[in-house]
C-alpha cells in the first residue's frame, strides 16, 4: 500500500514519462511506500483534484496547461517560479493543513517550485562534461532559442544563468508575441544589449544565428522544426560547432538533431532536460532536499554523492529501457 502518493497532471498526460522516471528513484531510494502515477487533468478540473487529496499525497508535477493554472493554490519558493510564474512542481506540507469546508480533508500548504529551468541547465552541464567542453564566465557566448512559447521562456530563464552566455537571439514564426522574454533578458545578463528577435522563416539570419551560437534550443513540438532542419541540409558544408537540445524526444534522434550531427555538431534530446528536472522534483517531493529553496541546485547536484550518483543512475536506465 502506498503511504505516500505522487502524480502528474496535465492534458493530455497518456504520454508523460515523469511515472517511469519517479518510480525508478523510489525503488533507488528504497522508498518502497511510495508511488507515482498520472492523472489526465485540465484547467476545469484541477480545482476538484486538489481538493479531494488527502495527506498522502506529497507532491505533483505539472505539464500543460497546468503550469500556470496551478498559481492561486500555492506560493512560489524557488527563484523561477517566482519570476516566470510559471511552475510545474508542487510540494505538500500536511503537517501545517488549515480546516478549510472546501477542503473536505484540509488544506495542505502548498509550495511551487520550476524545475525545467535547472532541468534544461542541467541537461547543458552533463553534456559538457561527457564532451570535455569547459566554458569561461565571460558572457561573449551566444544561444538560439527556436520558439517563443512557454517552454521557450524556461529556456531563456536557463540561458541566463549560464555565465557563458551574453546575448539571446529567439527565432519565432511572431516574433515579439510572447513580450516577457526581452525583460528576464535584460535582468539577468548584465551585459547591454542581451536580447533579440529573428523570424523564423529567415533562413540566411537563422542559419548565420546557428552558425556562431554556443547553444542552441529547439523548443517547438513534434515535426514544426523540420524546416529548420531542411534549412540546416541545405546550408552547405560550413560546419555548426554549437551543441544542440532539440526538447523534443519522440521521435528519437528528431529531423533536426540528424541535420545538426551530419554538419559537425552535438546534439541532445528533451530526454536529458526530462531526466534533470524529474530528478530535482524528487529531491524536493521526498524532503531530501527540505531546506530553504534549491536555488543552488545546479551547483548542489555537482557536489554529489556516491548515493546521489546511484539515483541519477537509476533514472536514466529507466529512462532509456522506457524510450
Amino acid at each position: 500500500m502506498a503511504n505516500h502518493r505522487c502524480a502528474v497532471l496535465g492534458k493530455p498526460v497518456a504520454h508523460s514519462l515523469s511515472p517511469v522516471l519517479h518510480n525508478a528513484a523510489y525503488r533507488s531510494l528504497k522508498l518502497d511506500d511510495w508511488l507515482y502515477d498520472k492523472h489526465e487533468v485540465g484547467e476545469d478540473d484541477l480545482d476538484a483534484f486538489l481538493k479531494g487529496l488527502d495527506s498522502t499525497w506529497a507532491g505533483l508535477s505539472l505539464t500543460m496547461p497546468l503550469k500556470k493554472a496551478i498559481q492561486p493554490y500555492g506560493v512560489p519558493e524557488n527563484l523561477w517560479a517566482k519570476e516566470l510564474k510559471v511552475a510545474n512542481t508542487a510540494v505538500f506540507d500536511w503537517s501545517v493543513a488549515t480546516d478549510d469546508p472546501a477542503w473536505p480533508n484540509g488544506k495542505p500548504d502548498i509550495k511551487l517550485y520550476n524545475t525545467d529551468v535547472i532541468g534544461i541547465q542541467l541537461a547543458f552541464d552533463h553534456a559538457n562534461r561527457e564532451l570535455g567542453e569547459h566554458h569561461t564566465a565571460s558572457r561573449s557566448g551566444a544561444a538560439l532559442i527556436i520558439g517563443n512559447g512557454n517552454t521557450a521562456t524556461s529556456a531563456l530563464a536557463a540561458c541566463c544563468m549560464m555565465p557563458e552566455i551574453g546575448h539571446i537571439i529567439v527565432a519565432a514564426r511572431h516574433p515579439g508575441k510572447n513580450t516577457g522574454l526581452k525583460p528576464v533578458a535584460e535582468k539577468f545578463v548584465n551585459v547591454h544589449n542581451p536580447y533579440s528577435e529573428i523570424e523564423l522563416g529567415d533562413d540566411q539570419a537563422l542559419l548565420e544565428a546557428a552558425r556562431n551560437a554556443t547553444y542552441v534550443i529547439n523548443t517547438i513540438p513534434g515535426h514544426a522544426a523540420d524546416n529548420v532542419a531542411d534549412a540546416l541540409t541545405n546550408a552547405g558544408t560550413e560546419p555548426f560547432s554549437g551543441l544542440l537540445l532539440d526538447v523534443v524526444y519522440d521521435p528519437r534522434p528528431t529531423k533536426l538533431m540528424e541535420a545538426w550531427r551530419a554538419h559537425g555538431g552535438h546534439a541532445i534530446g528533451g530526454e536529458e532536460m526530462l531526466l534533470y528536472q524529474a530528478l530535482v522534483q524528487v529531491l524536493l517531493m521526498t524532503g531530501i532536499w527540505d531546506d530553504d529553496p534549491p536555488s543552488d541546485a545546479d551547483q548542489r547536484l555537482q557536489d554529489t554523492t556516491t548515493e546521489d550518483d546511484q539515483l541519477e543512475i537509476a533514472m536514466r536506465k529507466a529512462l532509456e529501457e522506457a524510450l
